[in-house]
């Protein structure tokens, strides 16, 4: 069985078909998925969205890219965090990509908003759900002095180094692969991917998203994460249902505040054969 760790069903690509999408993951082994915030106005639809569904958790926070909504505080992060389904903050970081004419000195509001959230994970004991962007450096600095490595997070969509894997997993978060592991021009991130230990591996969509191959270009949904899957298991060169097994455990031994949807100690795959 998988579980997609980062994935976005508010959005209006896939907001009007959620059962549909959940239909499709249940036909591909997909037991869960991991609904991520990112603006405070979308949250009391992301809400309503997760209450009554078993397969479907959410986190609560506001993503780096987003300027000109409302701004989160620690205290109001530590809030939302409390609500039942909510089990994770983020997500959130620091994206240095749309810099434009500005410096990053002038980014400051950005890495301001970041510490609210690593200080909001370590109030709640949340995880941390981190995106990083031509800003890996910071990213690292910022959680170093915060003293993060307490609470623990994932790195999500990783396309990093090597090396900021590295400086991640010292830090104790997980890294989560999407569909760019499947690009034909992703050998580097591949590298990564058979670096970084099994048990601290996620696989994700990041949905509507980076559809992974043979789905590449088409409107990702956490029905294709099982691709993903497949793509570490064959770069790893172990069996699909090591890895369905290794990273479905991971995301419920990070995320101790989602209730799985079955019975962990009876549960068995099916990690399907997807590229059949």
């Amino acid at each position: 069985m998988f579980i997609d760790s980062h994935c976005h069903l508010s959005f209006p690509e896939l907001s009007s078909r959620v059962d549909d999408i959940r239909r499709d993951m249940r036909a591909r082994g997909v037991v869960g998925a991991l609904c991520i915030c990112t603006t405070l106005e979308e949250y009391p639809e992301l809400e309503a969205l997760v209450r009554d569904r078993d397969d479907l958790w959410s986190t609560v926070g506001v993503h780096p890219d987003n300027e000109g909504v409302s701004e989160p505080t620690e205290r109001l992060l530590i809030e939302l965090g409390s609500r039942p389904k909510v089990v994770g903050i983020g997500e959130t970081g620091l994206d240095y990509f749309r810099l434009g004419a500005r410096t990053l000195d002038d980014m400051s509001w950005q890495r301001d908003r970041y510490r609210a959230h690593i200080r909001a994970a370590h109030a709640t004991g949340l995880p941390l759900v981190v995106h990083t962007r031509n800003a890996s450096q910071d990213t690292i600095a910022i959680l170093r002095h915060e003293g993060q490595g307490e609470v623990g997070g994932v790195f999500h969509c990783f396309t990093e180094t090597r090396d900021v894997a590295r400086e991640a997993l010292d830090l104790g978060f997980m890294i989560s692969f999407s569909g760019i592991v499947t690009f034909r021009n992703a050998g580097d991130l591949r590298e990564v991917a058979a670096f970084v230990p099994l048990d601290r591996c996620l696989i994700e969509t990041d949905s509507p998203y980076l559809a992974p191959v043979p789905y590449r270009g088409k409107v990702n949904t956490p029905a294709l994460v099982p691709w993903v899957a497949e793509a570490i298991a064959s770069i790893r060169g172990i069996a699909i249902d090591a890895v369905a097994e290794a990273t479905t455990e991971n995301f419920f031994r990070l995320f101790t505040k989602a209730t799985p949807p079955f019975d962990r100690a009876t549960a068995v795959g099916p990690a399907l054969p997807v590229s059949a």
